[in-house]
């Protein structure tokens, strides 16, 4: 991966971990499934009018849809609304790096190289360690919302193989076009499982500080983590194999756990810090490039050429004769 693309990475993940805080002001008004469905319905509205449908087929539309959109938000926003701690909420959730790679492996075939192995080894051990401190500091948000998040994250994977399936002509209307499928499914799960009195308290009483709050948080979620953040994601899986891109997602937990403390008041220790220092180690060592061979210095090639045989002349001169072929061909 380019430095370009890698810096592209970087920033996805400082937005996806900012918008951990904007959730959790949005679920103090609206409740999880419409939210996801409000959510969702924003974008929905305007890509139908004005946003041409990609050039993609139709079933990995849906399933990103649905993996991205419906399952990952649908369990992470009931389990932050039934007790998961926004920053732990943001670390558990990129058990979806893992489990993309092995569905990438299962379902594309696409090779793990030993580097990445070690990188995400390396990476998820700084995860464990991070959640084990929470949990042994009191922060354990009990077995039911820790289960739902880890859902959330195995749709988010499901989401992203499906991308890397469509090969979209334009990822960013590839990802406008994948929020038409959540909005209706979750409207009907919000009517049948919160009810139309909690739906329509919710709307209703916007004027407060708390609306105002979630409206914001709101604003954030729509514009920059899935407008900005999901379309660089999209168009960064377009470019390159599900492996090398999902280990990126490692880094929104330590940007997740620092914004919930500043905003939030949730304080991490010491020790999570360093660990989080052991994530960020984790994903470089998983998306760091390969070693190019080294190219022979110009004292040795002068070297070479003081050698008096004929095998050397000889290899001397196929090799400028391939310098001068190569040359020719990229116009040089």
């Amino acid at each position: 991966m380019p430095p370009r693309d890698r810096l592209l990475a970087l920033t996805v993940a400082v937005l996806w971990g900012l918008n951990f805080p904007a959730i959790h002001l949005s679920l103090e008004q609206f409740p999880p499934f419409f939210l996801v469905a409000l959510r969702f319905a924003l974008l929905a509205v305007p890509t139908l009018l004005l946003v041409p449908r990609p050039r993609v087929p139709v079933r990995w539309l849906l399933g990103y849809g649905i993996g991205f959109g419906v399952l990952q938000f649908a369990f992470l926003y009931l389990a932050m609304d039934t007790g998961m701690p926004t920053g732990l909420a943001s670390l558990v959730l990129q058990a979806s790096a893992p489990f993309t790679v092995l569905l990438g492996a299962a379902w594309l075939r696409e090779r793990i190289t030993a580097r990445q192995a070690v990188g995400v080894a390396v990476a998820i051990c700084g995860l464990g360690g991070i959640a084990a401190l929470r949990a042994g500091a009191g922060a354990s948000a009990g077995l039911l919302p820790v289960v739902l998040t880890l859902c959330g994250g195995l749709g988010w994977a499901f989401g992203n193989v499906s991308s890397r399936q469509a090969h979209p002509d334009s990822p960013l209307r590839f990802m406008l076009w994948m929020s038409v499928v959540p909005p209706l499914p979750m409207l009907a799960l919000s009517l049948v499982r919160e009810g139309p009195a909690a739906i329509g308290r919710s709307l209703t009483t916007l004027g407060t500080a708390t609306g105002a709050w979630a409206l914001a948080g709101l604003a954030f979620t729509v514009l920059v983590a899935t407008v900005v953040g999901s379309g660089i994601w999209t168009a960064l899986l377009a470019r390159h194999p599900s492996g090398v891109v999902a280990p990126f997602s490692m880094l929104v937990p330590v940007v997740g756990i620092a914004a919930s403390w500043a905003f939030l008041g949730e304080r991490p220790s010491a020790p999570e810090l360093a660990l989080g220092a052991v994530v960020v180690a984790g994903v470089l060592i998983a998306t760091r490039p390969p070693r190019r061979p080294a190219l022979p210095t110009p004292a040795l090639a002068e070297r070479a050429v003081d050698v008096p045989s004929p095998a050397a002349e000889e290899t001397s001169t196929a090799r400028s004769a391939g310098v001068r072929a190569g040359a020719e061909r990229s116009g040089g």
